[in-house]
């Protein structure tokens, strides 16, 4: 057996897998040394445009009581925002150092259709100092038009409203993280703004059934992929003078600093992702154990997990993905929940067949319903294993896949439960087809992005 180290965020354990099992990785990409003096220099000489400085000295020329926007990520990702490698206090203090007061900042929370965070969260979010400034802190509500204000129609042909807190300013500043991204291809960037900043009704731009459905629309993809041309299109629209974008290794630790302009910035970014996230392969498997990473806070997220396994499975192969859910709660919300209804009553095909119809009403949240079906068009939903300790066992009434629980219920925790899900996957596998699985494991989860290569 061979010992490997899952490290889902908010826990971390060692499970044995069979020796003759495939560790797939991510490339390794050292961490920078002193990321603390790296966000300052990367303020003051960004890879493309002008200094955060300069920046706001040239605003508060024209305009001495400008306001300035600083739009952060939520909980779901592991942006720096605090410890050595706080991204957000050097930006602070360097919009006032350029001659803002407090009152002239907000911090913005991009939250998209994601629900507020509390207090508690908050705070275990960002920085003590931060709090201690006296900013305006606002989370970004995509269901209050009183918040929202008439951007544009899109491309596509959608009206988009947008939060107006952050079009009331004449600086704005985006931060995050560049990640593989399912649909967009990668994060960060344009989707601070695109789907972070939209109304609820404005998300379909992004994420109607037919523009998913696009083959270009998946991981580290960005020539050809709608969603990232769409949000970058709204993004422009809306108004962008500086991107603080990091980048991460498989242990959250950073591994680049990207400033500048929207387009330039994103693009520096996703190619140091790509050149460690990106894992080739060379074959399909039996058997894939996965995991949801940190962003797997609910079912919801953890479809990030699962999505990926799609193109190097077996048909009917066996998919176990562990998932550590730390939200409230671990499914989602009512819309999530009501498409995975729909989606185990119809099955894959059918499930796509009715949102792809041109009489098909969009639902919100309907998009990661969507994309559970990338595995299930390979294996059967019965042929997913997942494992969580947080979800209620009543749940997998509905929810289409198997809990792992019911195949190890003395299991008494998430180590214990994977463990005894593969060892049953392998002797399924084994007496099914009459030789040794092929066994791989995609030890960092949603972020090493296997890629078939003939």
């Amino acid at each position: 057996m061979t010992a490997v180290h899952l490290n889902l965020g908010h826990i971390r354990f060692t499970i044995d897998v069979p020796h003759e099992a495939d560790i797939l990785t991510m490339g390794f990409c050292c961490p920078l040394e002193n990321p603390r003096q790296e966000i300052k220099n990367a303020l003051k000489s960004p890879n493309s445009g002008s200094s955060l400085k300069t920046i706001v000295q040239q605003k508060l020329e024209n305009s001495p009581k400008a306001k300035a926007v600083v739009v952060l990520s939520d909980n779901t990702r592991p942006v720096p925002y605090q410890g050595e490698e706080d991204i957000l206090l050097p930006i602070l203090e360097t919009l006032m150092e350029a001659g803002l007061s407090p009152p002239q900042i907000r911090l913005l929370f991009a939250t998209g259709t994601h629900r507020s965070m509390t207090k508690k969260e908050l705070e275990s979010l960002l920085n003590p100092r931060v709090f201690s400034l006296g900013l305006e802190i606002l989370q970004h509500d995509c269901r209050d038009p009183s918040q929202l204000v008439f951007l544009g129609k899109t491309k596509i042909g959608g009206d988009i409203f947008i939060n107006k807190a952050y079009m009331e300013c004449e600086i704005k500043i985006l931060t995050g993280l560049v990640e593989s991204h399912f649909m967009a291809g990668v994060s960060g960037g344009r989707k601070s703004i695109c789907p972070g900043l939209l109304s609820e009704a404005s998300t379909q731009v992004l994420h109607g059934g037919p523009i998913l459905s696009s083959s270009f629309a998946r991981d580290l993809v960005l020539e050809n992929n709608p969603v990232h041309e769409e949000a970058t299109r709204v993004a422009k629209l809306a108004g962008c003078d500086m991107v603080v974008n990091v980048t991460l290794d498989s242990d959250y630790r950073t591994t680049g600093i990207f400033t500048g302009r929207l387009e330039d910035t994103l693009l520096h970014a996703y190619k140091k992702i790509k050149s460690y996230a990106a894992i080739p392969v060379h074959k399909k498997y039996d058997i894939i154990l996965t995991h949801a990473g940190f962003v797997g806070v609910n079912h919801y997220q953890a479809a990030k997990g699962a999505a990926l396994c799609a193109p190097i499975i077996e048909d009917d192969g066996i998919c176990i993905l562990a998932a550590h859910h730390t939200d409230m709660d671990p499914i989602g919300g009512k819309n999530y929940k009501q498409m995975m209804r729909i989606l185990g009553e119809l099955g894959s095909r059918e499930f796509c067949k009715k949102i792809l119809d041109p009489t098909w009403t969009f639902v919100p949240e309907q998009w990661e319903a969507q994309m559970w079906t990338r595995l299930f068009k390979k294996t059967a939903p019965e042929n997913l294993l997942y494992c969580t300790m947080d979800i209620p066992k009543d749940a997998f009434f509905w929810l289409p896949e198997r809990d792992a629980r019911t195949l190890a219920p003395e299991a008494d925790s998430l180590q214990e439960l994977v463990t005894k899900a593969l060892n049953w996957a392998v002797d399924r596998k084994s007496e099914e087809l009459g030789r040794v699985p092929k066994v791989a494991v995609l030890a960092d989860g949603p972020y090493g992005i296997p890629l078939i290569e003939s």
